[in-house]
């Protein structure tokens, strides 16, 4: 079996795991058209989440994943994990991980996203795990997430890690595959040469509608457009 993880853009994907599909941090740019089975949102600013966009590709039985402010504004079922709880949708297992800055500040004492704020995913299918870190610095928990298959990172600097924090944190994870998200206007090559440089990972840079596949018998990537 394969998974397809889609790079709709900034920190929106699509995967399609065992006939199911799964977005994350849906938007109201997301350019996005099937309907989801499952939806996961790392936290409430709007370049994560658009409540009308997600309502759109919603079906009767989607199961949606997001923290409590933005299931008010969903509506409908709509679940909450706490930080290191599990859900089982099916064959997919989900998994609320930390994520929050600890040195980016809108005003002292005052970070863009506070711990409690929002989360990051683990989403484990078919054998292989999918980290989706959402908006963070480069926190000491990351170290202890345990196997991850492909991590999808946020470097883009300002309210995120940088490329040279990413970088650290892709190493001190170990996944066998990275991808950076979240990248703004900043230069993905600077990433991948530091990650390549001082670690074995696999490094892909995608591109909008770029598609990324994960096999049980290794990883490839499929229009995929080396920068």
């Amino acid at each position: 079996m394969v998974v397809y993880i889609k790079w709709i853009g900034h920190s929106t994907f699509q995967i399609k795991t065992g006939g199911k599909i799964i977005y994350t941090d849906l938007t109201r740019d997301s350019d996005v058209s099937e309907k989801a089975d499952l939806i996961l949102i790392s936290h409430s600013h709007d370049d994560h989440f658009d409540a009308s966009q997600i309502n759109k590709v919603r079906k009767k039985d989607t199961v949606i994943f997001a923290p409590l402010d933005c299931a008010k504004k969903i509506g409908g079922t709509v679940k909450t994990l706490k930080l290191q709880e599990e859900s089982k949708i099916d064959d997919i297992k989900v998994k609320a991980v930390p994520a929050y800055n600890y040195k980016r500040f809108r005003s002292p004492g005052r970070p863009f996203h506070p711990e409690g704020f929002g989360v990051g995913y683990l989403i484990t299918a078919e054998g292989k795990t999918i980290y989706h870190a959402g908006d963070t610095d480069f926190i000491p928990e990351m170290a202890k997430l345990g196997p991850v298959d492909v991590a999808l990172l946020p470097s883009g600097g300002t309210y995120t890690m940088d490329n040279p924090e990413a970088a650290e944190a892709a190493i001190a994870i170990k996944p066998k595959v990275v991808i950076p998200m979240h990248r703004w206007d900043t230069d993905p090559k600077v990433f991948r040469d530091l990650v390549e440089a001082n670690s074995k990972i696999n490094v892909v840079l995608l591109e909008e509608g770029d598609e990324h596949q994960v096999k049980q018998n290794g990883l490839e990537s499929k229009h995929f457009t080396k920068i």
